[in-house]
């Protein structure tokens, strides 16, 4: 179902569509990590580690993905704005056709890398096979995993953030169950693991068209003409996704090093680190979904001819990100040590990660500034400038930072952990330097 969000409350709009988003991506979170937890209990290291080596690929490769088609939410939204029913067939008909390609060029180069991946990501020799075998299924099912996450990002283009938390529900759903099946029943191991990914994302895919033919979510009569490729909107769906999906790229990168650097300083301290990240990943659900809610809604009013009320919708995402970025900050200063213990009993990872997570979650405030802005940015079609203030902050700040702790202060994390706000610090000074500086009209 489309949503006007250009009048009424800027803050329920917010919400409205930041809410669902996040706990979509809360429910994609936690089936990853289901996997990982079915595989643990029926399989030994091997199969964990190919599971755990395979997934980071397929995460790592499908934020690339969502991040390419932020073109598309942002190409959507605008003409939604704008009321051009013509446009926003065509931006939804040159998508399918764009990602339908992407989607058949991933998969055969992929299948044909396989080895060379597991060469370069130094994959343990009793894990190959497994890994091997799990990356084959997920990288066949690429044509599922894409048209999944294209979906998504279509209705989101037209405002309906409630829709894909259906789908996505549906995908977890049927992911823990045949885990437990494939995995636990049947004894397939990561090959199991990856069946039902893939399984569990084509039947969503199979339940968003019956829900869209059936009830009719996406209230569009498309032509055939919608389908032909128009070199201006691929330009533009291309101009604002590129620099989105090399930032995001250039982020998972980024922690790659830092996790090589914690690896480097021994079992505990990367063992603190691996768990510190995915408390992280959880707590920044928050930002994240204010830079998609940000960049969908203040899209709309661009589109509208709206500038101001899109300023407005910065500013109410600015307030509702670093509001809970201080209060984790400060909250996580006296409970770290106990959130620690859910997930170890280790006395030393616990204290070492106390250390790391009590700094790294300043993160949660630095970072929500710049997410907020880089949301901004894409509704105007300049996702270039959000690329260029992370990737500074990236590389002066945050890989060097961590690296620069990692020697001079040998025994604690505290300074690894800072690297990371800090970095987000630049950013965010970078951001406010180009908004104050650009016009935005």
């Amino acid at each position: 179902m489309r949503k006007d969000f250009t009048t009424g409350s800027i803050v329920s709009g917010l919400l409205i569509f930041a809410l669902p988003y996040m706990l979509s991506c809360f429910l994609q979170t936690f089936y990853g990590m289901a996997d990982l937890f079915v595989i643990g209990q029926f399989n030994g290291a091997d199969a964990i580690s190919a599971v755990s080596i395979g997934s980071q690929v397929m995460h790592m490769l499908t934020v690339m993905i969502v991040g390419l088609a932020m073109g598309s939410t942002v190409l959507i939204s605008q003409a939604v704005g704008k009321k051009e029913e013509k446009k926003i067939r065509q931006a939804i008909g040159n998508t399918v056709v764009l990602f339908s390609l992407l989607a058949l060029l991933l998969t055969i180069l992929l299948l044909l890398s396989v080895d060379g991946i597991l060469f370069l990501l130094s994959t343990p020799p009793e894990a190959v096979a497994e890994t091997r075998t799990y990356l084959r299924i997920c990288f066949m099912g690429i044509p599922l995993i894409v048209a999944y996450n294209i979906i998504s990002c279509v209705f989101r283009g037209i405002g309906d953030s409630r829709s894909p938390l259906f789908f996505i529900l549906i995908a977890c759903v049927f992911n823990i169950a045949l885990d437990f099946l494939l995995v636990g029943g049947f004894h397939l191991g990561a090959a199991g693991a990856a069946l039902a990914t893939v399984i569990s994302q084509g039947v969503s895919v199979v339940c968003a068209f019956y829900q869209i033919r059936r009830h009719d979510l996406l209230p569009l009569s498309f032509h055939k003409e919608d389908f032909r490729p128009c070199k201006s909107v691929i330009a533009s769906l291309l101009k604002i996704g590129i620099p989105v999906t090399c930032q995001d790229g250039f982020i998972q990168i980024s922690f790659l090093f830092i996790t090589a650097i914690a690896n480097s300083r021994g079992v505990v301290a990367a063992a603190s680190v691996g768990i510190v990240e995915k408390i992280i990943s959880f707590l920044f659900l928050v930002p994240s979904a204010m830079l998609s809610s940000i960049s969908a809604i203040a899209a709309q009013n661009v589109g509208a001819g709206k500038p101001e009320r899109a300023k407005k919708t910065l500013g109410c995402g600015l307030t509702i990100a670093v509001s809970f970025g201080l209060l984790v900050s400060i909250l996580f200063q006296f409970i770290s040590p106990y959130i620690l213990g859910i997930f170890t009993h280790n006395a030393e990872v616990i204290t070492m990660g106390t250390q790391y997570l009590r700094a790294y979650v300043l993160d949660c405030t630095t970072a929500a500034v710049h997410f907020c802005f880089s949301g901004f940015f894409c509704a105007y079609g300049r996702s270039l400038l959000s690329f260029i203030q992370n990737f500074l902050s990236i590389v002066l700040v945050r890989i060097p930072g961590a690296w620069l702790a990692a020697v001079y202060f040998p025994a604690t994390l505290y300074p690894m952990g800072l690297a990371a706000p800090l970095g987000s610090l630049l950013s965010a000074l970078l951001c406010v330097g180009i908004y104050f500086h650009e016009k935005w009209e």
